[in-house]
């Protein structure tokens, strides 16, 4: 691994370094905030998924969770959002190709060689994190939109492996909204019953354990309608009776805006469950 940013922060350190990845084929970045406690010894890991057209950078520079990660003796570990490089296919638009992996690991060509993002996240990202850094094996994930998405869908398809699991303005049902169709059609094919692994709402009708689910939506998100549909979760927890807890906050949007006025909350959230 090479560090390429290193910058004190709240008495820790918000570092960022690129790895090759050989579950993605290609070099990629993740931001990793080093909370102070680390001087005393190993510290909980929280994990950020962020949203489609980002990186590594937005939720950094943007979420102001240095604060509160230095606060409780949480580490952030945030990766960018796909694949990147010279031979990694692209797309035109914002919804496909770099900047929007949706976490799954692609079937199709000729995506397949390289966008496996959800083996990524699951995997091969958190083995080199505890392997290299002073932290434990106590996790917890989050994410943003996309990577609400990812974040629910890790944290359902691996039982046992996280403490805590929450999402802002999350895509909980994408095999029925534009965004998740277009993706899915392209990286996994047409065969609906292949979505189904990568769709909350369908995952949490079955899930083997029941790791609470702390869900914020913005009242005034531009794709609340359309894109997102959290209301398709909840339905199906509650049928399921999975504990989904789904706050709409009036007033507040899709924007980084929101999520620096309750990432404090989520944080506080995953750091008591990961002290349990």
């Amino acid at each position: 691994m090479e560090r390429i940013e290193h910058r004190a922060c709240f008495g820790g350190w918000q570092d960022v370094y690129r790895h090759r990845s050989a579950v993605l084929g290609c070099d990629m970045t993740f931001a990793i905030y080093l909370p102070p406690q680390v001087q005393d010894g190993p510290v909980p890991v929280l994990y950020w998924l962020s949203g489609l057209t980002c990186t590594e950078q937005n939720f950094i520079t943007k979420a102001g969770a240095q604060r509160y990660a230095a606060e409780h003796g949480v580490a952030i570990v945030a990766p960018d959002t796909s694949p990147r490089g010279d031979g990694v296919a692209d797309a035109e638009g914002y919804d496909l190709g770099k900047g929007a992996g949706f976490y799954v690991n692609a079937t199709q060509a000729p995506w397949a060689a390289h966008y496996r993002m959800f083996d990524y996240v699951a995997e091969e990202l958190p083995a080199l994190v505890e392997a290299h850094f002073p932290v434990t094996a106590a996790r917890a994930i989050s994410g943003h939109s996309m990577g609400g998405h990812g974040a629910l869908v890790v944290a359902l398809r691996n039982p046992g492996r996280y403490r805590s699991v929450s999402a802002f303005s999350p895509i909980v049902a994408p095999s029925q909204v534009p965004w998740g169709q277009k993706a899915f059609a392209a990286y996994l094919g047409e065969d609906c019953a292949a979505w189904a692994q990568y769709d909350a709402s369908e995952l949490i009708r079955t899930a083997a354990e029941k790791l609470p689910v702390l869900v914020d939506q913005g009242e005034a998100d531009e794709f609340l309608d359309a894109q997102l549909q959290p209301w398709r979760l909840k339905d199906a927890a509650d049928a399921a009776g999975y504990p989904v807890y789904l706050r709409m906050q009036p007033g507040h949007d899709h924007s980084y805006y929101f999520i620096a006025s309750f990432i404090g909350e989520h944080i506080a959230h995953h750091a008591a469950a990961l002290r349990e």
